[in-house]
């Protein structure tokens, strides 16, 4: 099973493979028609032994599964109608900060580095690489740039299996990147080999008592524990009568202190006075959300136990988020489900092709 998958604690793990024999897999894991097996198979074993979990055919088929899902296997994959894209969103964040979009559009028109206009690098854009790298220009040349958009290049994922930016940034500073000679995070996430790793990073380096591989495609799109979230969440909802969208947030995105509470922790607080929890207890209890300590708090395994009791038998603890998908990039209604359920099925393909060259 996926590393993690049998309890919340990290477990160093071992490979009983070795190097080569990984790579031989890998490579014949592939889809067919993959370029440079070699190649992928290389990284792809680094990315996993970097972060010491479990070289074996699942983990490695969730990799694949991830790459074939976000990339089709192309280290930097194109993004159609890309500079449209680009404009758009370039005039919407100009109307949010209240700066004339004639403005921004003339500061662009300014020669960047490389000789050509931003503007013109914009329009020739087919890749979320050759977007970030017009914005790290601009932002670094231009004082506009810094106005606009200060730290925050726009251009938020990248690579072959479409990872956060800024997740790679944040993990990087708690464990040393394998690869020498970098200073550049963001540019890393771009290059088949550090796409992989970090990629590699979000979908298993983490620990979650899940019991099939599709939660982590889940919270691969929706944010660690987003699926574990998604069935306390339900949980509460079966203890306490009131309806809750399982969307895996406990707690709003950005609620600033003395905001009015969320659906969940209103929920929660129906029924605390079965649980002995006040509302001190049950915020400290949900700001753990984003991490594994949150199943070990006591609010947590009370909510589950109050359940149990209601239906009679054990509730699911783990369940697929129900989130519909946005992004500048997306033209039709997706949800995570969609995402995961079409991962999930790579992933068995994967497994199949592994049994039938390993037999």
């Amino acid at each position: 099973m996926l590393a993690g998958c049998a309890s919340d604690d990290p477990v160093p793990v071992r490979s009983m493979m070795s190097p080569t024999q990984a790579k031989v897999l890998i490579a014949r894991a592939l889809p067919a028609g993959v370029t440079d097996r070699q190649g992928w198979a290389t990284d792809i074993y680094a990315g996993l032994s970097a972060i010491q979990v479990s070289v074996n055919v699942s983990n490695i088929c969730a990799v694949i599964a991830i790459v074939e899902q976000e990339s089709s296997f192309r280290a930097n994959p194109s993004v159609p109608a890309l500079a449209a894209i680009a404009w758009r969103e370039i005039d919407a964040k100009a109307q949010r900060a209240g700066v004339p979009s004639l403005v921004v559009r003339t500061a662009l028109r300014l020669t960047s580095p490389d000789g050509r206009s931003y503007a013109d690098r914009i329009d020739a854009a087919t890749t979320e690489k050759d977007l970030s790298d017009v914005f790290e220009d601009f932002i670094g040349m231009v004082p506009l740039g810094r106005r606009f958009f200060g730290d925050a290049n726009p251009v938020r994922t990248g690579g072959p299996m479409q990872v956060s930016i800024a997740y790679a940034q944040t993990h990087a500073g708690t464990r040393p990147y394998p690869y020498p000679g970098t200073d550049n995070i963001r540019r890393e996430v771009f290059t088949r080999r550090g796409g992989l790793y970090f990629g590699t990073a979000h979908l298993l380096d983490y620990p979650a008592a899940y019991d099939r591989p599709l939660y982590r495609f889940a919270d691969f799109n929706a944010g660690h524990y987003a699926s574990r979230n998604a069935a306390f969440q339900n949980a509460v909802s079966i203890a306490s009568g009131v309806p809750i969208a399982l969307d895996g947030d406990l707690i709003p995105h950005g609620a600033a202190s003395g905001a009015p509470i969320g659906a969940t922790e209103a929920a929660v607080r129906v029924i605390s006075g079965r649980m002995g929890h006040g509302p001190d207890a049950i915020r400290t209890a949900l700001e753990q959300g984003k991490s594994h300590q949150f199943s070990r708090t006591a609010l947590f395994a009370r909510v589950f136990e109050l359940a149990d009791q209601v239906e009679g038998r054990p509730v699911p603890r783990a369940l697929v988020p129900r989130i519909q998908l946005k992004s500048p990039k997306i033209t039709r209604e997706l949800t995570t489900d969609w995402f995961a359920q079409r991962v999930d099925e790579r992933h068995q393909r994967c497994m199949r092709r592994a049994a039938d060259t390993s037999s």
